[in-house]
C-alpha cells in the first residue's frame, strides 16, 4: 500500500486527537464502572473496524484484510498482556480510583515504544529478507513456550525488569501514593512515586510482548502503516478491556494454548514467504485464510475455555458441598 506523508501525519494527529479525548475523559481519577468499560471498549472497536472499511473503500482489499488480521492478533495478544497488568496493580497495591490513570499512561508509553520497534522492524525486513527466518523461528518457539507454561501449576508472580530497577535506584521511591502525583520531594530530594513506577513497569513489560506481536504482524503484513495503525487500535482500548474483562480472565484457560497455535502458525507463514522470497517454489498462506485461522483458532478457545470453567466450577461447588456435610457429620457425632 502506498502511503504518502500527508496521511502518515493525518493518521498520527487523528490518533493523538484520539489519544488526548480518552485522557480528557478519564483525566479525573475513579473507580470505572463495567458499564463505562463497555461502551468504551465497543466504541473502539468500532473505530477500529471503521479504519478498516476506510482501507477497503479508498485504499485495497489487500491492505482492508491485513488491517483486520493484523488488529484480531494484536488485540488477542493484549487480552494475553492483561493477565501481566493484573499482577503488577497487585504487587504495587494500586488503588482502585489510580488504576485507569496507571493504564492510560502505562499504554501510551507502550505505544511510543512499539512505535520504535516497528520503525527498526520493518528496516530491517526492507534491507534483510532473510529475517523473515529468524522471526518465523522465534514465534515457533514462542507458542511451544508458550504451551509449556500453560501447563506449569506454578503461580505466575511479577519481577521488576532491570531497566525498572535501575530507574527506581537512581531516583528513589516514595513510600505511598501521593494522589495522582509522580514525583515528590523528600528531604529535599526529588523522588518517584508509586503511581509513577507502576506507569513505567506497564509501559516497560508490554515491550516484552511486542518481541513477539511485532513479528507475528508483520508476518501477516510488511506494510509498515498498516502494522503500526493495527497495534495503535489494538492498545488503545486495551484500557478499558482491563476494566471489563478483569473478572473473566481467569476464566479463559485455554488463552495460551489458543495464542500458541495462532503463533505458530504465522511463524510457519513467515518460513514458507522467506523460503519463497528466496525462490523456493512453496505454497503462501493467503490473508483471507490466516483472518480464517485466526478467527477461528480464537472462537474455539473462547468456547473450550468457558465450558472448562464452567466445569471446574460446578467440581469445586460439590467438593465444597461434601466438605460441609462431612463438618457436620463429624459435629453431630462429636
Amino acid at each position: 500500500m502506498d502511503v504518502s506523508m500527508n496521511l502518515w501525519v493525518l493518521t498520527i494527529l487523528g490518533l493523538s486527537a484520539l489519544i488526548a479525548i480518552d485522557f480528557f475523559i478519564g483525566r479525573k481519577p475513579h473507580d470505572v464502572s463495567i458499564k463505562e468499560a463497555g461502551i468504551w471498549t465497543v466504541v473502539w472497536i468500532v473505530l477500529a473496524a471503521l479504519f478498516g472499511l476506510g482501507l477497503l473503500v479508498f485504499g485495497e482489499s489487500q491492505a482492508s484484510g491485513e488491517f483486520f488480521a493484523g488488529f484480531i492478533t494484536e488485540k488477542s495478544l493484549s487480552v494475553d498482556n492483561l493477565f501481566v497488568f493484573v499482577l503488577i496493580m497487585a504487587k504495587f497495591s494500586v488503588p482502585s480510583h489510580l488504576q485507569q490513570r496507571v493504564l492510560l499512561v502505562g499504554v501510551l508509553i507502550a505505544l511510543v515504544l512499539r512505535a520504535i520497534f516497528i520503525a527498526a522492524g520493518a528496516a530491517i525486513i526492507a534491507s534483510f529478507a532473510w529475517v523473515f527466518y529468524i522471526f518465523g523461528a522465534f514465534l515457533i518457539y514462542t507458542a511451544w513456550k508458550l504451551i509449556q507454561e500453560a501447563r506449569s501449576d506454578d503461580e505466575e508472580e511479577f519481577e521488576e525488569n532491570r531497566l525498572l530497577k535501575s530507574i527506581e535506584n537512581r531516583f528513589g521511591v516514595a513510600d505511598r501514593y501521593h494522589g495522582t502525583k509522580l514525583f515528590i520531594r523528600n528531604n529535599g530530594k526529588r523522588v518517584l512515586t508509586p503511581l509513577m513506577v507502576v506507569m513505567l513497569a506497564i509501559g516497560t513489560t508490554d515491550v516484552l510482548f511486542a518481541l513477539d506481536s511485532i513479528p507475528a504482524i508483520f508476518g501477516l503484513t510488511q506494510d509498515p502503516y498498516i502494522v503500526f495503525t493495527a497495534n495503535a487500535f489494538a492498545l488503545m482500548g486495551l484500557r478499558q478491556l482491563y476494566f471489563l474483562i478483569g473478572g473473566l480472565l481467569r476464566k479463559l484457560v485455554h488463552l495460551s494454548y489458543g495464542l500458541s497455535v495462532i503463533l505458530g502458525f504465522i511463524g510457519v507463514k513467515l518460513v514458507l514467504h522467506a523460503l519463497h522470497e528466496s525462490g523456493v517454489h512453496v505454497p503462501e498462506i493467503s490473508i483471507p485464510f490466516s483472518l480464517a485461522v485466526i478467527c477461528g483458532v480464537l472462537i474455539v478457545t473462547t468456547i473450550t475455555s468457558l465450558i472448562a470453567s464452567k466445569r471446574q466450577a460446578a467440581r469445586d461447588a460439590a467438593e465444597s458441598a461434601q466438605g460441609t456435610e462431612a463438618e457436620q457429620k463429624d459435629s453431630v457425632e462429636a
